[in-house]
């Protein structure tokens, strides 16, 4: 059962993520975001090492807590990882990383994310958080059942582990399809709390734009039909479309396995830090406590 999910004023809690040359170069981004909140740190391929380090220790040097992704493919050998991991846990203080397999325009020696930690490094270098990936909507290249026997592998990876594990799910605009896919991988054995993606405010052009690259075709016209409904001629994609169904199903649901959004700033990483300010799931204020199952069953 997840004992905490929603904070006291019934929100939930959130993390977000910026590039690495985001956080080098404009630092005062920062200034919006609470101590103690998960920065994804993303690897596009198109940062220097020393640059995605540089951004992790920036973020921890602030009292952020640095995520970065660990793209297995990205690596063009086992060595290279190594050394990427250790760089970031020692030179970073980083203990808390995203596990994908990532794209490459060629592949190295590791090409999943169950490569990564069968290395038994994350373990070794003091990694205590553990993400890994999952897919509302599936994913266009894996087909269903190879997704499920690859988490439930990771839960015998976990097993023995140190890292507590989470899943961090690709952004969508269905809450309806997440709650399905929720009750599917409970079926499944999943045990591990769920951050699932959601878009921040953007204007409806430049979600369209991202949907379709991220090939989340089914929220992409899902988005198109109820355009109406969740896009505002003033301020665009308003995410708490999104975001309260899901809280709605927390409190109706209080042993769900959801735990916290992940959100992705396609509107800027200003835009998204107010969005959250203003909905309180991010607080400058000392933290309230998350309410248990018990106080919101």
């Amino acid at each position: 059962m997840t004992e905490t999910c929603l904070l006291a004023n019934g929100r939930l809690p959130a993390s977000t993520e910026m590039s690495p040359k985001q956080v080098v170069e404009k630092s005062e981004l920062l200034a919006g975001i609470p101590s103690g909140t998960q920065v994804y740190v993303t690897d596009l391929g198109n940062a220097s090492e020393d640059m995605i380090v540089s951004a992790a220790k920036i973020l921890t040097d602030k009292g952020l807590a640095a995520v970065p992704h660990m793209a297995a493919r990205r690596y063009a050998s086992a060595q290279d990882f190594e050394r990427r991991i250790t760089r970031l846990t020692q030179e970073a203080g980083v203990n808390d990383v995203l596990v994908i397999a990532g794209e490459a325009d060629k592949a190295g020696p590791l090409t999943s994310s169950v490569a990564l930690l069968e290395t038994g490094l994350f373990d070794k270098l003091g990694i205590k958080k553990i993400g890994v990936a999952g897919h509302p909507e599936g994913a266009p290249d894996i087909k269903p059942d190879v997704i499920k026997s690859f988490l439930m592998h990771k839960h015998e990876l976990a097993k023995n582990s140190d890292a507590e594990f989470r899943i961090v799910t690709q952004f969508g605009f269905d809450p309806h399809q997440v709650s399905v896919w929720l009750d599917e991988i409970r079926a499944w054995g999943n045990t591990f709390p769920v951050h699932i993606g959601v878009a921040g405010p953007a204007k409806m052009t430049t979600l369209l734009k991202y949907a379709a690259f991220a090939g989340v075709e089914n929220s992409l016209n899902f988005l198109k039909k109820r355009g109406g409904a969740v896009v505002s001629m003033l301020s665009g994609y308003d995410p708490n479309t999104m975001v309260e169904p899901l809280e709605a199903r927390i409190t109706s649901q209080p042993d769900s396995q959801l735990a916290q959004i992940h959100v992705y700033p396609f509107g800027g990483v200003a835009k998204t830090s107010e969005w959250l300010l203003a909905r309180g799931s991010w607080s400058f204020q000392t933290p309230s406590s998350p309410l248990t199952a018990n106080e919101i069953a």
